[in-house]
């Protein structure tokens, strides 16, 4: 397979750049607590092989182009565990991200044999590819993102629409089709609850 052609961009997507009914996207945060751990890179693919990334300087969320992209209701942003990128992108972009698709709970909604839900064991088993997770816990909010970490960053988003593919298929071998779309429809009012201090709380618990 041919490495991904990778687009670095600074506080917003360009102007015009188009990129269909569909989009990948994933985001890069400095840790796992939006109220502590800022948001430093977004990625969007239209699963064509072409990566487009979005550094974030430091403070500064101003990025229109990229806004009405996310906010827009003609667009599928495809997600893989969309509770926390649909959460970062409300915290720290001011924009509610809809309509959303989030590959994790549509494996957890079909792939009900095994617990294991990672991106890296959705791409092997089901596209027989293999991802490097190496720079996960990378700085990224660094000034100057290294050629490994835009690599890898770019291939958070480069098989989602593959994903969604074939995750598609099964939910609907499942009859579990419309449940997933409803799962998907409250993952902006569970970012919200995160946000709002909810986040280790079931509110539908005894």
């Amino acid at each position: 397979m041919a490495p991904p052609e990778i687009h670095l961009h600074q506080g917003d997507l360009p102007a015009g750049l188009t990129l269909g009914d569909s989009v990948a996207v994933d985001s890069e945060t400095m840790g796992l607590d939006l109220s502590r751990d800022r948001l430093c890179l977004l990625q969007l693919s239209a699963g064509d092989g072409v990566c487009h990334l979005v550094q974030f300087p430091l403070g500064s969320y101003d990025a229109p182009n990229l806004k009405a992209l996310l906010s827009d209701p003609g667009v599928t942003k495809i997600f893989h565990f969309a509770r926390f990128d649909v959460a970062a992108i409300r915290r720290y972009l001011g924009v509610d991200c809809t309509p959303v698709y989030c590959t994790k709970i549509a494996s957890k909604l079909v792939r009900t044999y095994t617990d294991r839900h990672g991106l890296k064991d959705l791409c092997r088993e089901l596209l027989g590819v293999e991802i490097s997770k190496q720079q996960q816990s990378s700085d990224w909010g660094t000034a100057e993102l290294s050629q490994e970490q835009l690599a890898y960053a770019a291939s958070d988003v480069l098989y989602l629409h593959q994903l969604r593919a074939k995750l598609d298929v099964m939910l609907a071998r499942e009859g579990r089709a419309e449940l997933a779309q409803a799962c998907f429809r409250f993952l902006p009012t569970r970012a919200a609850l995160d946000i709002a201090g909810w986040n280790d709380i079931d509110i539908f618990a005894h």
